[in-house]
């Protein structure tokens, strides 16, 4: 029997979230920001800003923060516990160097163990004194005050493509007034890009060839205006409870939902593995387009992923390798060695715990080789790692009729979507 069809809503954009924040910290008087997500890991962000004297009066439940700055910076070193987030360490390191301050920056455990060098390498570049106060590459980072001067100017040219090692870089820029230059190998997300623009500063961005370049002049920082902006749903988030609706035989839309093209990749893939996807942009927040998905189930057969798709399925890969094991014939994921510096080694986090529940699959040094089972009915346990995203794929995968997973530690969804599980019930429920 085919359930019936379903329309959900996500919470707002956790990427976009981070930096509306930071920018609203930089920018001059009150910001309004509509629609953050009640996740970990922006909070984790807000509270870091909260010690480098930022107002951020941002009521639990409420998704609403007005963000003041400082009226003066903190004239001593600060400590920022960025807790689970990637984003709020790398990002954080930027706008710390960018305005000059002293701060030691640090996290959990498995913060510690993701690196840090792609991002201070060239913040030492532009004249930022920082050091690590640990192991190599690795939190905590501990960065100086300038005594005088300024950031040098930067032209840089990344070997990898990354959007928190942009974003941190185009912060510290902007902090510092100075002019910036960069060439991306990929194309990665562009938020922070799209919200300056958005808010006064004169850059230029986009493709270029195979990659991207942005330009940032100099001086943005006085051109910067407050901001009033509306957050548009996660697709990240949305990824997964389409996936489960794909699993269940469901169709499922999501409306207000941004629709930037680099964090659509994954309904390309989708489309291509058999679903039927239906996408209407219909208005535009803060320089992203929004608008709604609707995903209709089919027959889902094998794909080839490669390289070059990767930037922009940095948070769908899990996803789609469950789908995959469901799939019809062969999926290869290649050029994906990026997914081991993630919360958790999530190419082996998925090799192990596809084969833990029947499913038939070859761990790559890059990538993965998943032999699909039409027939699979998940059973077993998941280790998620701590792996939010871990979680949420095999998430999605326990909607499949007969399906019987346990979960080691199902709370860690909280770090982007406290409330995945009930949404995720709610797909699965019968017609």
């Amino acid at each position: 029997m085919i359930a019936r069809p379903l329309s959900v809503k996500v919470p707002g954009d956790k990427s976009i979230a981070h930096r509306t924040l930071m920018i609203a910290a930089l920018a001059p008087g009150e910001s309004m920001i509509v629609g953050l997500p009640e996740a970990a890991d922006v909070r984790s962000t807000a509270t870091a800003l909260a010690e480098l004297g930022v107002l951020v009066e941002w009521p639990a439940g409420s998704g609403r923060a007005v963000v003041t700055p400082p009226a003066a910076w903190p004239d001593r070193m600060v400590t920022l516990d960025c807790g689970n987030s990637g984003t709020s360490a790398r990002l954080l390191t930027g706008l710390v160097a960018g305005l000059g301050l002293s701060a030691r920056i640090d996290g959990d455990a498995s913060l510690r163990s993701r690196p840090m060098d792609r991002v201070v390498y060239p913040l030492q570049a532009m004249g930022a004194r920082i050091t690590y106060a640990g192991a190599s590459d690795r939190l905590p980072v501990e960065l100086e005050a300038r005594a005088s001067g300024n950031l040098r100017v930067l032209r840089y040219r990344s070997r990898v493509s990354s959007a928190q090692v942009k974003s941190a870089l185009v912060l510290a820029a902007v902090g510092a007034g100075i002019e910036f230059e960069m060439w991306d190998p990929g194309r990665s997300r562009d938020h922070t890009e799209r919200l300056l623009e958005h808010v006064g500063v004169p850059l230029s961005f986009g493709p270029d060839g195979k990659g991207a370049h942005l330009r940032l002049e100099a001086g943005s920082r006085a051109r910067l205006r407050s901001l009033d902006v509306q957050i548009p749903g996660d697709p990240s988030s949305a990824a997964f409870l389409l996936g489960a609706g794909l699993l269940r035989g469901r169709s499922v839309t999501v409306d207000g939902l941004l629709l930037n093209p680099t964090r659509t990749g994954f309904l390309d893939v989708l489309e291509e593995m058999g679903a039927d996807i239906e996408m209407v942009i219909q208005d535009e927040w803060a320089g992203e387009p929004v608008g709604s998905v609707s995903v209709n189930p089919g027959p889902l057969h094998g794909v080839r992923i490669e390289a070059s798709q990767i930037p922009g399925l940095v948070d769908e890969i899990p996803l789609i390798a469950v789908l995959a094991a469901i799939a019809r014939g062969e999926t290869r994921i290649s050029g994906a060695g990026e997914l081991r510096l993630k919360e958790s080694d999530r190419l082996a986090a998925l090799a192990e715990n596809l084969a833990a529940i029947g499913g038939s699959v070859e761990e790559m040094p890059d990538g993965l080789t998943i032999a699909g089972d039409p027939d699979l009915i998940p059973r077993g346990s998941v280790r998620t790692h701590g792996d939010h995203r871990i979680a949420m794929a095999f998430g999605a995968m326990s909607v499949v009729p007969g399906s019987n997973l346990d979960f080691d530690d199902p709370a860690c969804v909280a770090v982007s979507y406290p409330k995945f599980w009930d949404a995720c019930a709610v797909v699965g429920e019968a017609a």
